[in-house]
Formats: C-alpha cells, sequence, structure tokens
C-alpha cells in the first residue's frame, strides 16, 4: 500500500509523518541540500564558527578535487589515435567536420564532438557467382565475377550509402549484365573475357562515383563464363569442330609454308640453268661462228693444205675413241687394225664380249673416202660397192 493512500500509515519516503497531506517541496529541497552539505564535510547549520570554518576549507578542497578529475577526464577524451590504415571521421553536434590523419588528434569532447574510425587499406571482397545472364546474341551464359575494392573516402563511405557492401553487390551485377548484354557469347567465352572484366570495372566505378560511395574498385575478375549445363555437350562438341577447324587451317598454312618457299626456289634455280644454258649455247655458238670464220680465212688462202688438216683432225677425233680399225686397200683384202693399248685402256669391267655390248668398228678406205661407223654385227654392209 502506498504512503500517501487512505489507511496507510502516511509516512513519507524521507521519513517523516505527514498527517494532514503531502511534505513541503521546499523542505524537501533542504534537507537534500543539507545531507548533500555533510557529505562534502560542510557541517550543519547549527554549528560552531571554528567548526564551519574547517568545514569551509574542507568543501573547497574537495570541490578543487572534483573540478580536477573532471578536467582530466575531459583531457584525456579530447585526444585520440587513428592507426595508420585507418581515417578518423570527426561530426560535430551530428554534422561532418573534418577528416583526420593518422597520428594523434584533439577533438572537443562528447556530446560535441564524435569520431568513427575506417579502415581505409583494408581489401574488401565480393562474390557474384552463378548469374545467368542474356548476350546480344540471345544466348545465355553462366558468370561467376569477383569484385575487389576499398575505401577512398571515409566520410562519403559511412553517410552517402547506407549499405556500402549490398551497394558493391547490386553495381555489380548491373554493370556485369550491361557487358555481356553487349556481346556476343563467343567473343565473352574465348578471346574477350578480359575485355569484359575491364569493362565491367570502368562502368562500376563510374557508377559508384555517381553515387559518391567513397569506394573504389581495384579488381575485377571475371572467374568462370560458360553456357549453361543443359546445353553443355552440344557446346562442347561445338568448341570440338572448331578446334578441329583451327587445327586444319594449322596444317595447311604449315604445309603451304613448306611448299611454296619450296617451289619458288626450285622455280629460282630452273630459271638460273636455263639463263646458264642459254648463255652457254650462245657462246659456244657464237665462239663456233667466229672459229668458223677464221677457218674460211685460211682456207681462202691455202685450200689444200686447209683441207688435208681438217681431214686429219677429223680422223684422229674419230680414230682416238674406237677399238677396231678396218682398212680397206685397193686391190688386196681388208685389213682389220687393233690398238691394243688403247684397248686395253679404254676397257672396263664391262668388255665388248659381254651380252648386250655393241662392237663399233671404223671403216677407212683412203683420204678422199668418208668415215663411218657399223655394228660388228653387220659389217659386210660397210662394204664398199
Amino acid at each position: 500500500m502506498a504512503w500517501n493512500e487512505p489507511g496507510g500509515d502516511n509516512r513519507d519516503p524521507w521519513g517523516n509523518r505527514n498527517d494532514k497531506g503531502p511534505p513541503d517541496l521546499d523542505e524537501v529541497l533542504r534537507k537534500f541540500q543539507s545531507r548533500l552539505s555533510s557529505l562534502f564535510g560542510k557541517g550543519g547549520g547549527s554549528s560552531g564558527g571554528a567548526g564551519g570554518g574547517g568545514g569551509g576549507k574542507m568543501g573547497a578542497m574537495s570541490g578543487s578535487l572534483i573540478a580536477i578529475i573532471v578536467l582530466l577526464v575531459l583531457a584525456y577524451g579530447s585526444f585520440y589515435t587513428i592507426e595508420a590504415p585507418e581515417r578518423g571521421v570527426v561530426l560535430r553536434f551530428g554534422e561532418f567536420q573534418r577528416t583526420s590523419t593518422p597520428g594523434l588528434n584533439f577533438l572537443i569532447p562528447w556530446p560535441v564532438e564524435r569520431v568513427f574510425k575506417v579502415n581505409v587499406d583494408q581489401n574488401r571482397s565480393h562474390r557474384l557467382a552463378s548469374q545467368a545472364m542474356l548476350t546480344q546474341d540471345e544466348n545465355i551464359v553462366d558468370i561467376d565475377l569477383a569484385v575487389q575494392y576499398n575505401v577512398k573516402a571515409a566520410d562519403e563511405f559511412l553517410f552517402n550509402v547506407r549499405d556500402p557492401d549490398a551497394t558493391v553487390q547490386q553495381v555489380s551485377e548491373s554493370a556485369i549484365r550491361e557487358v555481356v548484354g553487349a556481346n556476343d557469347m563467343d567473343f565473352i567465352l574465348k578471346e574477350g573475357r578480359e575485355n569484359v572484366a575491364e569493362e565491367t570495372l570502368l562502368r562500376m566505378q563510374q557508377v559508384l562515383d555517381d553515387y559518391r560511395t567513397g569506394i573504389n574498385v581495384t579488381t575485377v575478375n571475371l572467374e568462370s563464363a560458360q553456357p549453361p549445363e543443359a546445353v553443355q555437350a552440344a557446346f562442347s562438341d561445338a568448341n570440338k569442330a572448331r578446334e578441329d577447324k583451327e587445327r586444319f587451317i594449322n596444317e595447311a598454312e604449315a604445309y603451304s609454308n613448306g611448299v611454296i618457299p619450296s617451289a619458288r626456289g626450285d622455280a629460282r634455280r630452273f630459271l638460273e640453268e636455263a639463263k646458264a644454258y642459254r648463255t652457254r649455247v650462245v657462246k659456244s655458238a657464237e665462239g663456233e661462228s667466229h672459229r668458223f670464220l677464221a677457218l674460211l680465212k685460211e682456207y681462202e688462202r691455202a685450200p689444200k693444205v686447209t683441207r688435208d688438216r681438217l681431214y686429219l683432225e677429223t680422223v684422229e677425233s674419230v680414230l682416238s675413241s674406237t677399238s677396231k680399225i678396218m682398212i680397206d686397200v685397193e686391190g688386196g683384202n681388208n685389213i682389220m687394225y687393233l690398238p691394243l693399248e688403247a684397248m686395253l685402256r679404254n676397257q672396263g669391267p664391262a668388255t665388248s664380249g659381254a651380252p648386250g655390248s655393241r662392237d663399233t668398228t671404223r671403216f677407212v678406205t683412203s683420204e678422199n673416202d668418208t668415215i663411218s661407223g657399223f655394228d660388228s654385227d653387220s659389217r659386210s654392209r660397210g662394204s664398199r660397192q
């Protein structure tokens, strides 16, 4: 039962009985002040002069001590330290005031100023896994994307976006869908993977800067890009056919690179040989013509001597290449002349008696007769009629 309810003992919380009504507020405050004064060493109002003087000194000392303690607490709370990878965001009555750099810093104690520390060197990461996206040529690819980022503006990071990590996730998904939708499937799956990652990073950074999120995207990795699982077999067959095509093209180019230079070399060699043959024939013909003209001059000077000389040179040339000579003597029998020394010198491993060999015989009559060669099997046909 409450102290002031009807039927109660009418005792107030301060130990006084009040039978007539609620306590006097001034009296309550006066009693509270008296107890507070006695707590800090002041005497009551009825104390003597000496006692009152001693109590006043003790009260002054206690007040000074309390003031010193309060100042020390305020001074301790006015200094703070920012580590090397951090930045301090200072608010004054809830409004952004400045950004503190690493080291010892000062601020007006709470509730005037507050500081929030943000790690700006920490590498934060986000992964966008197994997202089906539509390409420009109306195909679907599954994309796995990994994003790494850090903080470049601590105040923007704290106050301009409510959830920075969720913002990065949404921006990364939007950027990669935009890039994938602007390219063909083959480009994304093959040679364009690095280009897709670079373009995604640029688009993400542009959007984050437009929103002033204070986030710096450091790396975007396209970890996986492949067709949906339902069409993996068909896509593998298409890739195999494409690889076979490239292999056949490379083999054809290698064969072409081996054959064409060789053919060009042969053609150049044939041309050079033809030029050499032409030069040789022309020079030989010119030499023969000069020799014939010179011989003609000598023949015009001494016809008989020149004719005899030509006959002897011809006979010498013919007889030097034969192993048998038949001489027709007028009024006598034919004579067979065998130059054994020349025969032994010129005879090789396969002699004239071997099967399939041909034995050549020279038939000579006189100076004015024609020299002709015939086979030993048909000597009778070489006789003069």
